[in-house]
């Protein structure tokens, strides 16, 4: 499948050509400034492409809940990043995206750090790059450091138009 280039993928590509032990550092870096919030809770961009993109946090001090866990809004956070990078990396520039809904079941207690993998198969891309408006329920797996998943999650991304049309004179 042929991938079109947009903000973001023009971002992961220029950052692709650094030295490998800078890109994941700069990457985080760069997407932290399009989503501020990000940095604040430290995410790690650990692999970013058109069809799969991975986003990691550390279980530490500023992340967790009571019991020294990463916290349940940080979780939720991972998915939603990784699904809505993952959407953003195909999503044309003349398009506005929006989580349309997330669903979070948490299944068991997290261990240690956590990773969200997001995907997208080539049919979905298509219909981003094809249909106006429309949406897309992204797969994301969500895993602690045992290689469990303690959430499970459901992330529906749509986009619109950035430009609403003119309402035509009465």
């Amino acid at each position: 499948m042929e991938y079109r280039k947009n903000s973001m993928s023009r971002i992961a590509d220029k950052v692709g050509r650094l030295p490998v032990g800078w890109r994941r550092p700069v990457l985080s870096m760069m997407f932290g400034k399009i989503v501020p919030f990000l940095s604040t809770a430290g995410l790690r961009f650990e692999e970013v492409g058109h069809d799969r993109l991975t986003v990691s946090i550390r279980n530490r001090k500023k992340v967790q809940n009571h019991i020294r866990g990463v916290h349940a809004a940080a979780m939720a956070l991972l998915a939603e990043t990784s699904t809505g990078f993952v959407v953003g990396m195909n999503m044309p520039d003349d398009k506005l995206m929006l989580l349309k809904s997330m669903k979070v079941n948490y299944v068991k207690r997290s261990q240690g750090d956590m990773k969200a993998v997001a995907m997208l198969t080539p049919q979905q891309i298509q219909t981003m790059y094809e249909q106006e408006k429309g949406e897309v329920l992204v797969e994301v797996l969500v895993t602690d450091e045992s290689g469990e998943s303690p959430i499970v999650c459901e992330m529906l991304w749509a986009w619109v138009p950035k430009k609403r049309p003119e309402a035509k004179a009465a």
